[in-house]
């Protein structure tokens, strides 16, 4: 899949210093599909019944194969450049994760997408800043999240 979005906010790396309690919005949903959940339990080796087998899911808990927990996570990457850039920077990284949470099952064929709040944005070494983003996966129709998670972003000048 291509990504065609622009991020609904774009910030200098100045003005990135000063974005600490901002609420970003939410991403457009994107729907989980099941060969979305076959190619990662190929990539992952997690072949799982719950996420492969529709046939034998439909009498499971759930009702429907489930997405691996870790694919929905994994959205976190084209949601975050759906949400957010920072301009005149040399580099960008995906610093990491601290505490992430699965708290509720996403079906095959539901729609999730990514709310997310800088919660704080520190100087770092080398002049860079880190952001901690306070990151919740929706699933369109449910009110429990799907995953919460910090996510933390470094920006470079």
């Amino acid at each position: 899949m291509t990504d065609t979005h622009t991020a609904r906010t774009v910030v200098s790396f100045e003005d990135a210093r000063s974005m600490a309690g901002t609420d970003l919005g939410e991403t457009d949903w994107r729907e989980i599909t099941q060969e979305m959940v076959n190619t990662f339990a190929d990539a992952t080796d997690d072949h799982q019944w719950i996420h492969v087998d529709p046939e034998r899911a439909k009498d499971g808990p759930f009702g429907a194969p489930i997405a691996h927990g870790f694919l929905t996570l994994s959205l976190i990457i084209p949601f975050w450049g759906e949400l957010f850039d920072v301009t005149d920077v040399s580099t960008k990284l995906n610093y990491g994760l601290d505490k992430v949470r699965f708290t509720a099952p996403v079906t095959v064929g539901s729609k999730v997408r990514m709310r997310g709040r800088i919660s704080a944005v520190e100087e770092v070494k080398g002049g860079g800043l880190h952001l901690v983003v306070d990151a919740t996966f929706e699933v369109e129709g449910q009110e429990r999240p799907a995953v919460v998670a910090t996510f933390l972003a470094r920006f470079y000048p």
